[in-house]
């Protein structure tokens, strides 16, 4: 089947509060911003009970981020969701571990600290180290003088296609859209997947092949006759045709 898809430097830190309509009780946002010349920046904190704490950090595309986590309570753990999400996070910290991780697109990160619901409900707390880092060059679009863009949009092309975005409420083909941000004129691209006007799915493609996206399931890659098959442990699939990514 042939299926047509379109795809900081941190430092010191600054955390400033989000203005009380952003948030709600017992979930706080602080926007992290980083003095020049460093490439991390270290927060400490505290969680009792219910708490959840978001550190939202601006990024882009190609760039590494990492978040590294020591706590006083066993049960404090981190997500790291993508820009735009609300709850549904690209790296879930009770699979264990730190994160590292190439940045699919431009936006804001959120780093999202919170206690496991048992330690919740039980109101324990937990005294907290947060180390983040970004670093990189980042991968910027192509300007829309050299790669016309969709009137309105950061988009360059845009296309439909059948997909299988959400496995887990049907397993045939679905309608699916994409959006591609091109980042070079060598396949170097961000592949935006839609349904039903939602983001589905982030893909970065370097050079023509996938190597990082906004999914917490691993991600397998196949290639057959100029079309590359991106899978996840999750059920979702994508036929991802290279004309669309290269451009042309």
């Amino acid at each position: 089947m042939k299926t047509w898809i379109v795809a900081a430097i941190a430092a010191v830190m600054s955390v400033t509060t989000i203005p009380a309509a952003a948030q709600v009780q017992n979930h706080r946002q602080e926007r992290v911003t980083f003095a020049k010349g460093a490439s991390s920046a270290l927060i400490k904190g505290q969680l009792k009970g219910d708490e959840t704490v978001d550190y939202v950090l601006r990024a882009s595309a190609g760039q590494t981020l990492t978040v590294t986590l020591k706590r006083s309570n066993g049960a404090n753990y981190f997500n790291v969701l993508p820009p735009n999400s609300t709850d549904v996070a690209m790296f879930i910290g009770q699979t264990g571990g730190d994160y590292k991780g190439i940045l699919p697109t431009d936006g804001d990160y959120t780093v999202r600290v919170y206690l496991m619901r048992s330690a919740a409900r039980r109101n324990e707390s937990s005294d907290y180290t947060l180390t983040v880092g970004i670093t990189g060059k980042p991968l910027a679009p192509v300007p829309s003088s050299q790669d016309a863009v969709i009137p309105g949009t950061p988009y360059h092309a845009r296309a439909p296609f059948t997909c299988v975005a959400n496995p887990y409420a049907e397993v045939k083909p679905q309608n699916c859209e994409a959006f591609v941000i091109r980042r070079g004129f060598d396949g170097t691209a961000t592949v935006e997947i839609q349904q039903d006007g939602k983001v589905k799915r982030r893909l970065l493609f370097l050079r023509g092949k996938p190597v990082a996206s906004d999914a917490s399931a691993a991600m397998r890659v196949t290639r057959q006759d100029g079309v590359t098959t991106v899978q996840f442990d999750s059920g979702e699939q994508y036929e991802i045709i290279d004309a669309l990514v290269f451009g042309g």
